[in-house]
């Protein structure tokens, strides 16, 4: 739609000026025929009515018709009264056939294909020759005169007029490929578009299923726990709730943090170091098990990104723990080397043939570190426990230190 509003706007100042020039071409070639000596009075009136019919078809047919000019019968009813005042003028007067430079050209604007162009041409030269012998005598030696000079014209027009409907065509073509180069381009906006969708889409479920279900998972089970130990261990269940109710607090600012498009609340005003061992601190309040965190401060200089993606990586790996391990310990280290840093997550639990128990949360792990361009690998056996490693380059793929 706005191509084809380009192309009409352009078409209508294109034709503005072929108005305006028709306009002062017929009042130029009026005052020449008011104040020329040599036509009579009758000659004189009839090329103002010849002037005025000329004028009024171009009104009356042209002006209102715009575009439709050359796709219409307007245009080719003008063209056969401009072919006709024309050749009667021409045999008014010689000088007349100064209509010929205009009509000449209205014919290849005001036809829509060359054959319709040249058929024009073709009879306005004949419209024009007889007028001119007309006014000298039919003779041979006067069509000797006259002819091949309006050949020579006629020559030149088709020439002009094939040239320019050659151009007009090239026009169209390269009308017709910016179409479609459009088309592709808001094709190609659109797949962007949705594919941009679905992967912020895997990116919220990634957040999602990283935090906030992992601490209603935390919940429910330290919940289970403290029911148990309720009717005996009144002490115990009170730990459990003080318990369920940090990380409940904990999962509450998880969500917000994820509404607000924020980063993990585990590294708000903390090192990346400190979010780790918290994180293995409070595992092991809620699981019993043995934790034992190395994380130097070194590891301070990994980018915000990639901080982001190795403490998602030790959530999800401390929760495998918990649900399928049936470890006793774990241990969790982080350890900078060369322009990456290592994240090792080792239990002594039951283990499993790798492959064979690939769920979503290590699949969403190993999209989120290949985003930095990390990778993540895992080494396990039945009965041999389990070591996870994940790399995560100090400089993401494609940065800048």
């Amino acid at each position: 739609m706005g191509l084809m509003s380009t192309h009409e706007h352009v078409w209508d100042r294109f034709m503005t000026g072929w108005h305006v020039a028709f306009g002062l071409f017929v009042g130029l070639a009026a005052i020449w025929v008011g104040s020329t000596t040599h036509l009579t009075a009758t000659e004189r009136v009839t090329c103002f009515v010849l002037l005025g019919l000329l004028a009024v078809a171009y009104a009356t047919l042209v002006l209102p018709a715009s575009q439709d000019v050359r796709e219409g019968h307007r245009g080719t009813v003008y063209l056969l009264v401009a072919v006709a005042v024309t050749g009667v003028a021409s045999a008014v007067d010689v000088a007349m056939t100064m209509l010929l430079f205009v009509v000449f050209s209205h014919v290849w604007m005001f036809t829509a294909t060359r054959v319709r162009g040249a058929f024009f041409a073709a009879l306005l030269t004949v419209s024009a020759t007889a007028g001119l012998m007309t006014n000298a005598g039919w003779s041979v030696a006067v069509a000797r005169e006259v002819v091949p000079q309006l050949g020579i014209a006629l020559g030149f027009s088709l020439l002009l007029g094939f040239w320019v409907a050659r151009i007009i065509d090239q026009s169209k073509e390269r009308a017709d490929l910016i179409t479609q180069l459009e088309a592709a381009r808001a094709d190609l906006a659109l797949a962007e578009h949705a594919r941009g969708t679905l992967a912020e889409r895997e990116r919220v479920a990634r957040e999602i299923h990283d935090t906030l279900a992992q601490g209603f998972t935390s919940i429910v089970m330290l919940a289970q726990g403290a029911a148990a130990r309720l009717p005996q261990d009144t002490d115990g269940a009170a730990d459990r709730l003080g318990t369920i109710e940090e990380v409940a607090r904990d999962n509450l600012a998880e969500a917000r943090a994820l509404v607000a498009a924020l980063s993990p609340v585990d590294l708000d005003g903390r090192t990346f170091a400190d979010a780790v061992r918290r994180l293995g601190e409070r595992f092991a309040r809620e699981t019993g098990l043995a934790v034992r965190v190395e994380a130097p401060e070194a590891v301070a200089h990994l980018t915000r990104d990639g901080e982001v993606v190795l403490l998602r990586a030790v959530q999800e790996a401390l929760t495998n723990v918990r649900r399928h391990s049936g470890a006793r310990s774990v241990v969790l280290r982080l350890v900078p080397e060369g322009g990456d840093v290592r994240l090792e997550v080792t239990d002594d639990g039951q283990g499993f043939t790798p492959g064979s128990a690939e769920g979503y949360g290590l699949t969403g792990m190993r999209g989120r570190v290949g985003e930095v361009g990390g990778e993540v690998a895992v080494a396990s056996a039945p009965g041999g426990g389990t070591r996870l490693v994940v790399r995560v380059p100090l400089v993401p793929a494609g940065g800048t230190a």
